[in-house]
């Protein structure tokens, strides 16, 4: 079956060529997620251009999109509050940095400042 993914292909010129492969050339790969034992996390608190509302980030998570993802569903969970994922950190809405560094070491996350 085809891959008919058609947002990767964007602003790609159509070929006539009936043997033309598209190919990806400078596709990054995302890199592997390093044990939780040597993840070096930083949790602070911030509150600059967020409209005077606090948040926790969780900063250096090094690994990949889907992990990310989970550690910050685990997070929110456990806070019981909103919150994102991108770009390697985590945002908590709120003021929880005691209650995340308790939960990243209990995790397994022991470079947890």
């Amino acid at each position: 079956m085809k891959n008919n993914d058609w947002k990767s292909r964007l602003n790609i010129v159509y070929s006539t060529n009936p043997d033309f492969q598209y190919s990806v050339e400078n596709e990054e790969k995302e890199t592997e997620t390093l044990p939780k034992q040597q993840q070096s996390l930083r949790v602070s608190i911030e509150k600059n251009h967020r409209g005077g509302k606090t948040v926790t980030l969780v900063k250096n998570f090094i690994g990949t999109g889907d992990d990310l993802k989970d550690l910050g569903r685990l997070l929110k969970t456990r806070c019981g509050v909103g919150g994102s994922t991108k770009d390697g950190e985590i945002l908590i809405q709120g003021d929880f940095k005691s209650k995340i560094i308790d939960i990243l070491k209990k995790e397994g996350y022991t470079q947890t400042k």
